[in-house]
């Protein structure tokens, strides 16, 4: 994705937040992404689902060894950050980053 693409998508990303109420305060926001970014597994979750473009909960499950009940709890700390959305597809749900996921990706070095 070109950056004018990207800068697009982040734009029409934010504006869909924005109508849907979900955008926080900049410092409530902080704490949470710092919340969310604090586990291993949650960064991780987000390095796998960058990698695969998009996953679904049980691959989440499956790979990191999680109960549905801790998968939940980690993707939706996840969706609450805006790192990861949710995604219906084929009766299925799916997880995809959002641009702030992928500035994530981009901006960390993976050993």
């Amino acid at each position: 994705m070109g950056t004018s693409e990207a800068l697009k998508r982040k734009q029409e990303w934010l504006e869909r937040l924005k109508k849907e109420g979900k955008l926080k305060d900049p410092t409530e926001d902080h704490k949470i992404g710092l919340i969310a970014l604090q586990n291993r597994i949650r960064r991780e979750i987000i390095k796998f689902i960058g990698i695969g473009g998009k996953r679904c909960f049980d691959e989440i499950k499956e790979k990191f060894n999680l109960t549905d009940a801790q998968a939940k709890m980690h993707l939706d700390l996840l969706e609450q950050a805006l790192f990861v959305e949710p995604l219906e597809e084929d009766g299925k749900k799916h997880y995809v980053l959002t641009p702030r996921g992928e500035a994530y990706l981009e901006n960390v070095e993976w050993s």
